[in-house]
């Protein structure tokens, strides 16, 4: 009897042990990689965004998620994403194309969801937006697909418009994409466009003389890591020459710009944590088809518009979500 008893005891303690050893197995906290190719600055309120996304879902960062946050900012994305893989994260947030092609070659097996991608199918990135067929998902921001709507808003903006310098990275991926966009909107318009590459910030000044030579009468500022990061420079120099100028990136709007016509980047990358949590829960990219953006925001700036003698008709005034008085 005694002995049954040593046994039933000795067994209960087993169980005991085992259930308290179990208990104390560290839950396994997710960690994610962030890749920008630009400044914390110059894209903080689609961080915040993606921040908030994360945090209706249930993430807070330091608590049940791991944010690996990396700027390239000048040094190689090849780079940065060979970092995110060697600290082996479970998956991969990309900003922009030149991220997203970085990390595509530093892993075949991470999951990487793209913010924004002008052309995710055209970049190579997916098979298809339906069916992305790879370690790839996420939104695209449909840029080349808006290039002609932009040069439209400029011309109903300026009537009488048929000069426009074009300011782009002819090394961004999209870039000839939009161009073409452009090119066949241009024709329709009858607007002559003046291409002015713009590769590094040595150029900006000089696009802008060029821009003046052949009498530009207003300018359209593509997006990339050096327009972006020199924005305020570029607007203000469009104010100097007095040149009404739309913009692909809302931030511009921040540093003085006039006009913005585009997805509504801070919408995509909020929209970005749905798939971070997706994946987290066991959806694998291949499954799960790129989204494009439902939230376009239209935005003029009055002040600038002032600032060149400019008046904007009210049929455009209008159809703007957000008048910056």
């Amino acid at each position: 009897m005694r002995g049954k008893i040593f046994v039933l005891l000795l067994a209960t303690a087993f169980l005991a042990n085992a259930s308290f050893s179990q208990a104390q197995q560290p839950v396994k906290v997710p960690r994610i990689g962030f890749l920008a190719t630009v400044s914390p600055s110059t894209i903080s309120s689609r961080v915040e965004a993606f921040r908030q996304g994360l945090r209706e879902l249930g993430y807070v960062e330091g608590k049940n998620i791991v944010i690996e946050w990396r700027y390239a900012e000048g040094k190689p994305e090849s780079e940065v994403a060979a970092e995110l893989v060697d600290l082996k994260v479970d998956l991969i947030v990309t900003v922009g194309s030149p991220g997203t092609g970085a990390a595509k070659k530093a892993t075949y097996t991470i999951p990487i969801v793209m913010a924004q991608d002008p052309d995710p199918v055209g970049n190579g990135y997916v098979a298809s937006l339906a069916r992305p067929g790879g370690n790839i998902t996420g939104l695209s921001s449909v840029a080349p697909e808006l290039s002609g709507k932009r040069l439209e808003l400029l011309k109903e903006a300026v009537p009488k418009l048929s000069r426009v310098a074009v300011l782009g990275t002819s090394t961004r991926l999209g870039n000839a994409q939009m161009l073409k966009e452009m090119a066949l909107a241009a024709g329709t318009f009858g607007v002559r466009l003046q291409y002015l590459d713009i590769l590094s910030s040595k150029d900006i000044e000089i696009a802008f003389r060029a821009a003046s030579k052949e009498r530009a009468e207003a300018a359209l500022v593509f997006g990339g890591p050096v327009l972006n990061s020199h924005r305020t420079q570029i607007a203000e120099l469009a104010a100097k020459n007095r040149l009404p100028a739309i913009y692909e990136r809302a931030e511009f709007m921040d540093a003085g710009g006039l006009m913005f016509y585009g997805a509504s980047l801070t919408a995509m990358y909020r929209r970005a944590a749905t798939y971070v949590d997706k994946i987290l829960k066991g959806a694998k990219p291949a499954d799960l088809p790129v989204e494009q953006p439902t939230k376009f925001e239209f935005i003029i700036n009055l002040k600038a518009a002032k600032q060149i003698g400019l008046t904007i008709p009210p049929n455009v005034l209008v159809r703007a979500n957000k008048v910056i008085k």
